[in-house]
């Protein structure tokens, strides 16, 4: 058996591989590109794409793709093979410079947002040096960014790597004026993936899992979460080995898996990574809930991203572990132990602190869909209203520093900004909330609004361009000042007394939490049609347009698309939702009630005074349920047909399956919930609950 050091990164073109495989001026300028930024000549990109094809080829790939990751927020891959024709009828393998630098895949069929037509078919995929090139399937894998023909961005990786760039160029201005020698600053994520596991062939028995990937009716179990028994406790074997097998596929393409548990609920578990640099991770991640269904269904499982696959038990996020830090080995995030460390943390800590509070509205939208508004504000995920968690000794610090008063640590001191020691506190001073949307954990925050299946693309371009904008006002500021230390004490005090709001270390599920964020003036967007709107609004176009994140276009687009694919989802869950009803679950139940009837009947012809209470009362209960299902998903059809005439407008169409379709569809899954509660098991059409939950052993 192969060691852990001899499978990791086996599969990925990595620096140790570029080294042995690419001449020494060769692969130089290639690391230039990758550290620089700078453009790699066709000479150079020649010699790789040779050395890259022989090296895939020893590992038996036979095909190479563009790999990338449009709007769809999965990612998306065109095969071609290395083979190429010689002129005896023979053929050999070839790779070229031009083709590892560019390809041309259709983006006639990718979502964009009204940025193009549907005949203008040309689209362009660029090598991004920065992520390594890796082998899936006998197929060398090369990470691409993806634009239309006339240049507008059609993918999550290019506005990431440019919220990497301009918080990278704003956080070197306020460094140099700390004096520091770092040149390169890089936002770091890991973000920890939760997902359910499910029987295969219980999964294939239910159409809603298939075409939605949640279950769209459930009877509640007899047994939940409970107990808590589930989370941290003992893997089953079953699960176990399909953990063993999938760190063994995330290892061979250099995927730093980590930490693996149960979760919370029944049949839920959870995988973390140890923290890469942002574009990597968000790359990572993709491949990681690309390998778990692959290797679940190896298993005989199906893996569930949804963020609410069950009703009545924890939904799954995606805890995005994000932090700062320099290529000194500096973490722009931790307190540090000497005044200069202290004032830059502080002001770095202000500047995410303001970040969060200035652009609410963008961090809650930029993890908003259809399936995470299930999800938040309940079991364990934060609510819609954005708020920090600091703990309550560095909020204890902030207001002493606020009010010019005495901080009551380890050593009573009054805070004046690099000129006292902070304490060096450990990392974790106070218990984690696990109720607060945006928690610092010592070196760095979780944002844990995402939801088990997006991308942690978009939230990461949101949480790096918002920031690198406090940067750009600080240091215009700081660079203008006379006295850099009065400024930049007047600054942070400033800071903190205009942001506080945002700041609550309490329980964020609470009724009074709602009341009270209200009278900060936070947001509440408690829905996905009321959040997205806001990416359009003269605020935040105007921030994403000044870092040269977006064009104004290219928002507009994005948010016709996210709001296009929430009526989608819904669209398709309520056709689904009828297509069981009607051709599974109103014939199993009158199935039943015919059953029923005929048992009554039998029973009264042979004995004529004898009791069938218990048949004639679930004879009625049964057939007064399914009339009024009947009715209810006439009520649902009715509002499908409607929702046609709002086609021309995204707002208002995503707006009315939500207060109409999907209120409609929960008063259809009521019902039916009902009537799995009083129908027999044999007859029931498909799994229940308790079979989904609890069947793996």
């Amino acid at each position: 058996m192969s060691t852990v050091s001899e499978v990791f990164g086996s599969m990925v073109f990595n620096d140790a591989v570029m080294q042995e495989k690419l001449p020494k001026d060769t692969y130089k300028a290639l690391k230039k590109t990758i550290e620089d930024g700078k453009s790699l000549q066709i000479g150079i990109a020649t010699v790789v794409a040779n050395a890259m094809k022989d090296w895939a080829v020893e590992k038996g790939a036979t095909h190479f793709t563009h790999w990338f990751q449009p709007m769809t927020g999965i990612t998306a891959e065109k095969h071609d093979s290395f083979i190429a024709p010689t002129g005896d009828g023979r053929a050999i393998m070839e790779f070229s410079g031009k083709e590892l630098v560019k390809g041309e895949p259709d983006a006639s069929s990718f979502p964009s947002g009204g940025l193009r037509a549907t005949f203008e078919a040309r689209g362009y995929t660029a090598w991004d040096p920065s992520s390594y090139a890796f082998i899936k399937d006998d197929t060398l894998c090369i990470p691409t960014v993806f634009c239309s023909y006339s240049g507008e961005v059609l993918d999550k990786k290019t506005p990431l790597l440019r919220s990497m760039e301009e918080l990278n160029r704003q956080a070197l201005r306020i460094l140099k004026l700390f004096g520091s020698d770092a040149t390169r600053v890089v936002t770091t994520v890991g973000p920890e993936q939760e997902y359910f596991l499910v029987d295969k062939e219980m999964y294939q028995q239910r159409r809603d899992l298939i075409f939605t990937g949640r279950t769209l009716f459930g009877a509640k179990p007899p047994k939940g979460q409970e107990l808590e028994d589930h989370y941290f406790g003992a893997i089953k074997p079953r699960i176990a080995e399909f953990m063993k097998d999938l760190d063994q596929e995330l290892w061979k393409i250099g995927i730093l898996a980590k930490t693996e548990h149960n979760e919370v609920a029944p049949a839920q578990h959870e995988l973390a990574p140890i923290f890469s640099t942002t574009n990597i991770a968000a790359d990572h991640n993709q491949l990681t809930m690309e390998l778990m269904k692959k290797v679940a269904d190896r298993h005989g499982f199906v893996c569930l991203l949804h963020e609410k696959p069950f009703a009545g038990v924890n939904g799954s996020g995606k805890h995005n572990n994000w932090s700062i830090s320099t290529n000194t080995g500096v973490n722009l995030l931790e307190p540090g132990s000497s005044p200069h460390e202290n004032a830059q943390f502080l002001l770095f800590l202000c500047s995410v602190i303001k970040a969060v509070d200035d652009y609410q509205d963008l961090l809650r939208l930029s993890v908003a869909t259809a399936g995470n508004d299930h999800r938040l504000g309940a079991n364990e995920a934060p609510p819609a209203i954005i708020s920090m968690f600091l703990g309550d000794e560095l909020t204890e610090i902030l207001e002493s520093i606020e009010h010019d008063g005495a901080y009551d640590g380890k050593e009573k001191s009054t805070m004046e900004i690099g000129v006292h020691i902070l304490p060096k506190f450990p990392k974790d001073t106070t218990d984690r909330n696990r109720t607060s949307p945006f928690a610092f954990t010592g070196n760095k925050f979780e944002f844990r609004m995402l939801g088990s299946a997006i991308s942690i693309s978009g939230p990461n371009i949101v949480l790096n361009t918002i920031v690198a904008e406090s940067l750009s006002q600080y240091a215009d500021e700081l660079e203008a000042a006379e006295d850099f230390q009065e400024a930049l004490n007047k600054l942070i005090k400033r800071t903190i007394k205009k942001h506080k709001r945002i700041i609550f270390n309490g329980n964020n599920y609470s009724d009074e939490w709602v009341a009270e964020a209200k009278r900060r003036g936070l947001y509440n967007l408690k829905s996905t049609p009321e959040a997205l709107p806001y990416f359009k609004s003269e605020k935040n176009l105007k921030l994403f347009t000044k870092h040269n994140i977006f064009t104004e276009a290219e928002i507009v687009s994005r948010c016709e698309i996210m709001l296009d694919s929430y009526c989608k989802v819904l669209h398709i869950e309520a056709l689904t939702m009828l297509d069981m009803v009607h051709k599974d679950i109103l014939p199993a139940v009158i199935q039943y009630v015919e059953k029923l009837s005929s048992t009554a009947l039998t029973k009264k012809s042979a004995f004529a005074d004898v009791n069938c209470e218990v048949e004639q009362t679930l004879v009625t209960l049964l057939s007064d349920l399914t009339s009024c299902l009947y009715r209810k998903t006439n009520k649902l059809e009715q509002a499908l047909v409607a929702a046609k005439e709002y086609d021309e407008d995204a707002e208002k169409c995503a707006l009315y399956y939500h207060d109409t379709v999907f209120a409609a569809m929960q008063e259809v899954r009521a019902i039916v919930d009902e009537l799995e509660v009083n129908t027999a098991k044999s007859y029931w059409p498909m799994p229940s609950y308790s079979d989904l939950l609890f069947s793996i052993l």
